[in-house]
């Protein structure tokens, strides 16, 4: 139940393009988010060829950040994260 809860909180930031986070409402644009970062190591076609779950998507933006290097925070990794699921979620 809580996984629905959660994948649809993030369908609907995805929908509308923006979602908030931390104290100060600081606004950013999850795809433009997904795009800017993801594509600094690889082609953006090819996580966007993929459907997987939400546990799957969390597992490959976690191994990008903390063993692949790529340079996203944790704020920013839970956004992709909402971002792949609800955009190319299984």
């Amino acid at each position: 139940m809580k996984q629905i809860v959660i994948v649809s909180l993030a369908l609907i930031f995805c929908l509308t393009g923006v979602t908030a986070y931390g104290a100060g409402e600081v606004k950013v644009d999850a795809k433009a988010l997904f795009e800017q970062k993801c594509s600094q190591c690889h082609d953006i076609e090819r996580p966007k060829s993929k459907k997987k779950t939400g546990k799957e998507w969390e597992s490959i933006v976690m191994r990008m950040k903390n063993t692949n290097g790529c340079k996203i925070t944790d704020e920013e990794a839970k956004i992709i994260i909402g971002y792949l699921t609800a955009t190319y979620g299984n």
